[in-house]
């Protein structure tokens, strides 16, 4: 693996993925717009700089987006703008979609990464979550584990930095997701945030890991009548609209199409 330890010189990054890049569910003061954890760790670099006034930053990711359009529409943007940092985190919606080989995706995930290194100094790739806490999706905890061990190869064949959001434990916390129980809480992404600023060598005052507060009690009957609420709310139109080929990212711009100061 390459040594990351210096890499919190880097002045400049362009995030690159879907919704979990683009930071759903971790809203703006006022409610225009989300953060999300790559904001966050945009933050933390530009801090970490030795000029943070000359940190730039580009988020290029656009919910509900499949491996394929990432290559398509993202990677492109990356080899012009040439960042010093590049997160590629994919792959994601296409491995919950019935009848998806993870192989496959693989394959796409590694040709984009090849392109990447051409143009970043730094790569850094995300593994999915384990899943195996939360209703529906713990049923493809093992296809989300083949995906990871495939990226774990991909990530030491070429070079790149690995955030291991699968080992992570504090996000295995209910509280850091959000009532959709797919995004992220603005919690979760913090936590995310840190873990990948020290997978970068940047020094953070926080513990990603930190135990969370004690939780509240709920009893099996609230449990229930929280699964049935959520059920109708999120997990009901999350079918609805793969059934019908649509997507939540249908006339989504970049909200950071430009490598700019923060």
């Amino acid at each position: 693996m390459p040594d990351h330890s210096e890499n919190f010189t880097i002045a400049s990054y362009a995030a690159i993925g879907d919704s979990f890049t683009e930071g759903l569910n971790d809203p703006l003061p006022g409610g225009e717009g989300f953060y999300g954890w790559a904001d966050r760790l945009a933050g933390l670099l530009a801090a970490g700089s030795a000029a943070p006034g000359d940190f730039r930053y580009a988020n290029l990711a656009v919910r509900g987006r499949l491996i394929d359009q990432i290559v398509e529409e993202q990677v492109p943007r990356v080899l012009e703008l040439r960042p010093d940092l590049v997160s590629f985190c994919a792959g994601g919606n296409d491995v919950l979609r019935p009848g998806s080989d993870p192989d496959v995706t693989a394959e796409t995930f590694e040709a984009a990464v090849r392109q990447l290194r051409t143009a970043a100094r730094t790569v850094l790739i995300c593994t999915g979550f384990d899943t195996r806490d939360m209703p529906v999706l713990r049923r493809l905890r093992g296809k989300i584990a083949t995906y990871n061990a495939h990226l774990r190869a991909i990530a030491d064949r070429n070079g790149c930095a690995v955030l291991d959001l699968w080992s992570l434990r504090s996000v295995q916390d209910r509280r850091a997701w959000s009532e959709d129980r797919l995004h992220l809480s603005p919690e979760g992404h913090q936590r995310v945030a840190l873990r990948a600023a020290q997978v970068l060598g940047l020094p953070v005052e926080q513990d990603p890991e930190a135990a969370w507060p004690p939780a509240a009690w709920h009893s099996p009957a609230e449990l229930r009548r929280e699964n049935i609420q959520w059920a109708r709310e999120h997990l009901v139109p999350w079918v609805g609209r793969r059934l019908r080929g649509e997507s939540s990212g249908d006339n989504v711009e970049p909200k950071r199409p430009d490598l700019l100061p923060l």
